[in-house]
Parts: structure tokens; C-alpha cells; sequence
């Protein structure tokens, strides 16, 4: 006989698939089993036993055609004369036998008695092929695997098993216990003012798990790790499978497939499983060969086959049924959407999204399985439970001494600590409790939660492009010690609202785009509230300055406004400003120095720097700006300066680099104040003699000109420290450098020199790396100047 596990390759499957197979079609395969012996056992018994036995029949009239083989009666049996019975002889040997029951059982047998067995095997073929067909057609079969994997890491997950877990055995006790201590809890999932998670659940887990730490529900880094890689893995498949639904229709098609293929046998079994009959008359024109032409024949598997043949209609009917159930399923029940809105209310994980296409189709399936599989996946659906697992996983990575190391001194002097594109806030960072600014650079979802009172030395906070909410608690803790925040931004509701209630802050520095519709839309005015706001940096593109600036006019000092090249317009509210000691107006579009800044007679420094000035000749009104030390009009256009400039007789530092002016008027050195000079960048081609009245120079850039000479009298400039004269026109370097013994930085390069003069040696402060000239023109220098310069 043939076994039946040679079949298994037709069944064959990974023994994980079978969470994709509901009740009906565990059932099925049951059936189809059975049914697949039947054929099998039929098919061994046409095989191996005769199949039909002939023998030939005599004629006694000559009008008779066709003659009928009696049937056998127990009555005939009974009435029989007693006498020893004697066989007819027929004259015929074995092969004449052999022939007739070969002819007899090809002609004269019904075809449906001949091939029950092999039409029984190739259905069930048919049956379990459909049945799988979807477990491995390639586009669907990868899906399932996927999916598979999945599914089953995400059932064994510590993670998963950790939330569900701290769901199902939090008592009303244990919530009240939590909300007595949320005070002291460093971890606490806080409560901002914007629209925050409401899910109770699952909030207390990594609370739990980080503040309480327990060791045996403690998830280690490597766990954590794989957690979030499931996130992710669930993420992007989600966004593959439920582009399409191959896998409903598979499943849809071969269930019509199977349905239709049981309508098919119901009619021609029922029709032809009266052909299958013990006696069979066969009539063949064999005279000539055997002498007969009428035999009577026994089909000796017909009773066998007939009650196999009802046994099989029996299954096919209860596989039909199933089928038709299966198909009630499918188009009655809608399976391409998948809510989880009892989940949602069985673990109050309440931002759960519903699935839809494929991905709801197998959720749907493997609820028919067991429903603590979807309940399980749906944990790792959830925006809130990945959430906290990276806030667990954060914690593990950035430990309070990590965080320490990171800490460094920024420029206002304070212990800064700077965390870049995290994706959270590690809540250890509030035991770095000396910690003095906080600067958080692409970080999203950051939630400060009240434990941020424990940073008591906290006075700065930088926020570059940062999507924050905060908890009350901590917006009182702002409130009264933040000085400095920063905030950088792609969208104007990136702005958090919680600034303007900053009472005590001093600087604020607001950077991004804000077009002339959306700054109308800008809640700005809320600045008056800022009573004690001294330094205002905005790095926008307004088209006027807002009336929330002139609101806080009064107290203001230091204001900084960036605009990206948007031409600023209607400056008079300038005016009003009459406490600034610093302006800066760059990058605004502006011709002309604003009138509107003369009239701030604090001002001590001016930037005007990347606008389109091409003339300065007001540059006489800053003769009443008595307090002007600082004068900024680089990066512009400008190619004359005016005589009036001798009238600043306070200017300290001159910021003239990257113009177009050609002279350096003589009328200029009678600053005779200036400390800083830069000129570099220009078409200068000559330097006035009057530049050695500057005695208190200290700084003088004249680079990337087209200078030839450099006078003498600039040598007598003896405070000078930095001298920048690289890249122009100079081929020789006066002796009389050695007039500047404090020089500590002194530039050469790109020019023709082809020598440097001894005296260099004099200028005692001078050392190889403050000298910026070609390593070949250094070395023409005498060996003991060199060594002295190299010198540390």
C-alpha cells in the first residue's frame, strides 16, 4: 500500500502558521485527511485485488440481443434440487479468461466505478492545495512569515509581558498610593498644557520600573534594546501590509474555490454513485475468439467502493458546510478593518490605532486562535508604550556619571549640558542637580516633568527644534528661576506658550521663520509680561518690528533682530527703545542707516552687518550717540566714507571689512579712540601716514587688499597686538617692525615677500604659531630668532 505520509508535502507548513488557522480550517484539514485514506485506500485495493471476473454466458434464443446476468437470490438457493453440483464447461483456458476480464472491465465497467478512488484522491489533492495555497504563494507567504516572526517575538516579549502585566494587577489602592506620591517621584509621567496622553495604564510602568527598581522586573539594556527594535519592525510592516489586501483575497478566492469544487462533487457523486454495481452484463463480439459474445461479470470491489463512495459524500457534505460557513465569515463580518477598542478598554491603553487592509485581516484570523495574541501585539501598537520603553532604554544609556562627563563650561560662564537628537529626556539628568544650562538640540516628544526642580542651579535652557510639553509643576519651577532660554523653530506652534509667563527671565532668543502672514498670528504680545526681559534675539523674517518689543521698550537693553534678507520696514517704534546700549539689524534689506536709531543716545554698539548700504553720509547724527564704542557696517556695500566720521570721537572698535571702499580717508585716524580697526576685504591700494595718531590701536586688519606699502608711522602704533596684512600686494616689511613689542599676532601670508627683516626678533610677544607666513619665508629668518619664536 502506499502511505500516506508520502502526502505530507502536499500539507507540509511551518508549525508556527498555525495561528492563521481558525477552527474551520483545523477541521477541514481533518476531513481532508480522512478523505485522502479513502482514495488512498481505494486506489491500494484497485491495485492489488482482481477488479472485475467474467465468465461467458450461454444463449438459448437466437432473437435475443442482450441478455441480463441474474441476480443473485437466496430463494432460487433454497428450492434447488439436492445433487452434487457439476460446472459448465466452457472450453476456454486462463489468458481467454484474462482477455475477457481485461475487455469487459474497459468496456463494458461504468467509468465512475472504474475511477472512484483516483476521483476521491485528486479532490482531496485539490482540497488541501487550496486550502494552503495562500501559505505558499510568494507574494502572500512572505507576508505570513513576517508577520509570524513577529507576532511571536512580540507574545514573548518582557516588554509586553511588563505592561500587560502592570495593567491586569494595579488595584484602585495602588493608583491612590501613586497619586499620594507623585511629589516625590522623579519619573512621573507629567501633565502638560497641551493635549498629553490620558492613558493611566501603562504610565505607571517605567516609573516602576526606574524609580522602584525591582530586581526581578527590571528590564535589562539588552532587552529593552530588542523592545524597541520590535517598535520599529511593527511600524514599518504595518505600513507595508495595509497598502494591500493580496492576503484577504487568497483566502477569499480559494474558500470560493473550495466551495464551488464542493458543489461539483455533491452533484456528479449523487448522480453516479448508483453506477457502481456488483453484477455488470458485458457484451462483446468475441465469438470468434472465445466462442461467446454475452458474459456475466462480478465487479468484486462494488460493494466496498459504494459504501466508500456514501462515506465520502458523508465528509464532502460536512467540508461543503464548513466551507459555506467559512464563506459567511468572510463577506458578512468586515475583515479588511480591525478595531481594538476592547483592548483599549480592557488594559486603558487608550491610543491604540485601529488597523485596516491585511494587517486586520490576520488580527482577525488569529483572534479565531487565541485573542491574547492580538492583545498581546496590540501593546506594541501603542505610541504610548513606545514611549516609555525608550524613556526605559534612555535611562539605561545616559546614567547620571555619563551625563556628568558631558557637562562643560558654555560662554555666559555656566555648566552646560547638551543632548542631541535623544529620544526623549533621560529622566537621571535630574540628579546632576549642579547642572546650570540645558540645551536640547532635534529631540522630540520632550516632556519636562516636575522632577525638574531638583536642577536648583538651573538658569538656562536652550530648545532647538524641540516638540516640549511640560508639567505644571515644572512650568512654577521656570518661572522663577530660568534667565536664558533659547528657543529654535521650523513652525510658529512650535512656540512654547509657557514663555511668556517667565517672569524672571532676562534673555530670550527666538529663531525661526515666521512669513508676514503667520507673524500676525504669533502671540508675541504676551512679551509685556516679561518684566524683568533685558536681551531680545529674533532671527525671523518680520517685515516691521512687533508691537511686543516697544511693549517691553522700557527695560529692554540688547536687541538683536536677524532677517533673513526680508526688508524690515517702519523702524520709527525704534524710538521708543530709549534704554538700548546694543542694536543689531542684520541681514534686513536696509539702503540707508535708519533715522529712528539717533535717537538712542544709550546705544554703545551698532551692527548693520549683510544689508545693502551703499552710503553712510548720515553717519554724522552719531555724533549724539555719545556712548557709541561700537560701530558694525561690514558685509555691506559701502565705497566712500564720509569726513564726518572724525565727528565719533568716542568709537572704540570700526567694523569696515567686506565692502567696496577704495580710500581710507585721513579724517578717519582722528578717532584717535579706536582700539579695533578691520578694514580687510576691500580695494584699499594706500594707508594713510595719519594711522600713527591711532595710539591706542590694538587691532588692525587690512587683509585682502591690494596694498603695496605699509608706512612707517603704523610701527609707531606701539600697542598694537594683532596686525593682519596677508593677502595683498607688499614685497618688503620695514625694520621698524620692532617698534611693536606687544604684537602677539601678526599675518603675512600672500604677499611677495622675499625676506623677512631680523627685527622681527624684537617683538618679544611674537611666537611661530601667532606669525602666519609661508614656512619657506619663515626660514629666512636667523636660526636664533627662530628658535626664539618657537619657543612656548
Amino acid at each position: 500500500m502506499i502511505p500516506v505520509t508520502e502526502f505530507r508535502q502536499f500539507t507540509e507548513q511551518q508549525p508556527a502558521f498555525r495561528v492563521l488557522k481558525p477552527w474551520w480550517d483545523v477541521f477541514t484539514d481533518y476531513l481532508s485527511v480522512v478523505m485522502l485514506m479513502i482514495g488512498v485506500f481505494g486506489c491500494t485495493l484497485q491495485v492489488m485485488q482482481d477488479k472485475i471476473i467474467c465468465l461467458p454466458q450461454r444463449t438459448f434464443s437466437t432473437n435475443q440481443t442482450e441478455l441480463m446476468c441474474p441476480p443473485p437470490s437466496s430463494n432460487q438457493v433454497s428450492t434447488m434440487p439436492v445433487y452434487e453440483l457439476k460446472g459448465l464447461k466452457t472450453n476456454l483456458d486462463i489468458q481467454q479468461y484474462n482477455y475477457i476480464n481485461q475487455m469487459c472491465y474497459e468496456k463494458a465497467l461504468h467509468w465512475y466505478a472504474k475511477y472512484f478512488p483516483y476521483l476521491v484522491l485528486i479532490h482531496t489533492l485539490i482540497f488541501i492545495v487550496c486550502s494552503n495555497f495562500w501559505f505558499k504563494f510568494p507574494g502572500s507567504s512572505s507576508k505570513i512569515e513576517h508577520f509570524i516572526s513577529i507576532l511571536g517575538k512580540c507574545f514573548d516579549s518582557p516588554w509586553t509581558t511588563r505592561a500587560l502585566s502592570e495593567v491586569s494587577g494595579e488595584n484602585p489602592e495602588e493608583k491612590d498610593n501613586k497619586k499620594n506620591s507623585a511629589s516625590r517621584l522623579n519619573l512621573e509621567t507629567p501633565i502638560g498644557e497641551g493635549n498629553l496622553e490620558k492613558t493611566q495604564s501603562l504610565r505607571s510602568i517605567p516609573e516602576k520600573i526606574v524609580v522602584d527598581k525591582p530586581a526581578p522586573s527590571v528590564l535589562d539594556k539588552k532587552e529593552g534594546e530588542q523592545a524597541k527594535a520590535l517598535f520599529e519592525k511593527v511600524k514599518k510592516f504595518r505600513l507595508h501590509v495595509e497598502e494591500g489586501d493580496i492576503l484577504y483575497m487568497m483566502y477569499v478566492r480559494q474558500t470560493v474555490v473550495k466551495v464551488l469544487k464542493f458543489i461539483l462533487i455533491i452533484a456528479y457523486n449523487s448522480v453516479l454513485v448508483s453506477k457502481v454495481r456488483f453484477s455488470v452484463t458485458c457484451t462483446e463480439n468475441m465469438l470468434d475468439m472465445t466462442g461467446y459474445r454475452y458474459f456475466c461479470c462480478n465487479h468484486t470491489m462494488a460493494h466496498l467502493f459504494s459504501k466508500l463512495s456514501y462515506c465520502y459524500l458523508c465528509f464532502v457534505g460536512v467540508y461543503g458546510l464548513t466551507c459555506l460557513y467559512t464563506s459567511y465569515w468572510l463577506f458578512y463580518i468586515s475583515l479588511k478593518e480591525y478595531s481594538f477598542e476592547y483592548v483599549r478598554q480592557e488594559t486603558g491603553i487608550d491610543d491604540i490605532p485601529d488597523v485596516k487592509n491585511d494587517f486586520a485581516f490576520m488580527l482577525h484570523m488569529i483572534d479565531q486562535y487565541d485573542p491574547l495574541y492580538s492583545k498581546r501585539f496590540a501593546v506594541f501598537l501603542s505610541e504610548v508604550s513606545e514611549n516609555k520603553l525608550k524613556q526605559l532604554n534612555l535611562n539605561h544609556e545616559w546614567t547620571a556619571d555619563k551625563l556628568r562627563q558631558k557637562l562643560q563650561t558654555n560662554s555666559n560662564n555656566r555648566l552646560e549640558l547638551q543632548l542631541f537628537m535623544l529620544y526623549g529626556l533621560p529622566d537621571t539628568i535630574f540628579e546632576v542637580t549642579e547642572l546650570q544650562s540645558l540645551k536640547l538640540e532635534i529631540i522630540n516628544n520632550v516632556t519636562i516633568p516636575a522632577a525638574i526642580a531638583q536642577l536648583e542651579d538651573l538658569q538656562e535652557l536652550s530648545l532647538y527644534q524641540c516638540s516640549l510639553k511640560i508639567h505644571s509643576a515644572a512650568t512654577s519651577f521656570l518661572k522663577e528661576n530660568l534667565k536664558v532660554l533659547r528657543v529654535k523653530f521650523d513652525d510658529s506652534r512650535e512656540l512654547p506658550q509657557w514663555l511668556y509667563v517667565l517672569r524672571n527671565l532676562e534673555e530670550l532668543h527666538l529663531i525661526g521663520s515666521l512669513g508676514s502672514d503667520a507673524a500676525k498670528n504669533v502671540t508675541l504680545d504676551s512679551l509685556r509680561e516679561l518684566k524683568a526681559l533685558k536681551t531680545l534675539t529674533l532671527k525671523s523674517n518680520f517685515t516691521k518690528i512687533p508691537q511686543s518689543i516697544v511693549d517691553v521698550a522700557s527695560h529692554l537693553q540688547r536687541l538683536s533682530i536677524c532677517n533673513d534678507g526680508t526688508k524690515l520696514v517702519m523702524l520709527n517704534n525704534l524710538k521708543k527703545m530709549g534704554n538700548l546700549t546694543e542694536l543689531e539689524l542684520v541681514h534686513c534689506d536696509l539702503e540707508r542707516i535708519p533715522h529712528a536709531i539717533f535717537s538712542l543716545t544709550n546705544l554703545q554698539m551698532l551692527d548693520l552687518k549683510e544689508n545693502n548700504l551703499r552710503s553712510i553720509e548720515e553717519i554724522l547724527s552719531f555724533q549724539h550717540l555719545r556712548k557709541l564704542t561700537c560701530l558694525k557696517l561690514w558685509h555691506n556695500g559701502i565705497a566712500f566714507i564720509p569726513e564726518h566720521i572724525k565727528k565719533l570721537g568716542s568709537l572704540e572698535r570700526l567694523y569696515l571689512s567686506h565692502n567696496k571702499i577704495e580710500i581710507l580717508p585721513s579724517h578717519l585716524f582722528l578717532c584717535n579712540k579706536l582700539r579695533y580697526l578691520d578694514v580687510s576685504n576691500n580695494d584699499i591700494r594706500f594707508i594713510p601716514p595719519e594711522i600713527g595718531v591711532l595710539q591706542s590701536l590694538q587691532y588692525f586688519s587690512v587683509s585682502c587688499n591690494k596694498i603695496e606699502n605699509i608706512p612707517d608711522e603704523l610701527f609707531f602704533c606701539k600697542k598694537l597686538k594683532t596686525l593682519k596684512l596677508g593677502r595683498n600686494m607688499l614685497s618688503v616689511l620695514s625694520p621698524k617692525i620692532s617698534f611693536l613689542s606687544v604684537l602677539t599676532h601678526l599675518e603675512l601670508k600672500g604677499n611677495h615677500f622675499e625676506i623677512l627683516p631680523a627685527e622681527l626678533g624684537a617683538c618679544c610677544a611674537l611666537k611661530r604659531s601667532g606669525l602666519a607666513v609661508e614656512d619657506a619665508l619663515f626660514e629666512t629668518l636667523p636660526s636664533d630668532i627662530r628658535e626664539q619664536m618657537q619657543e612656548e
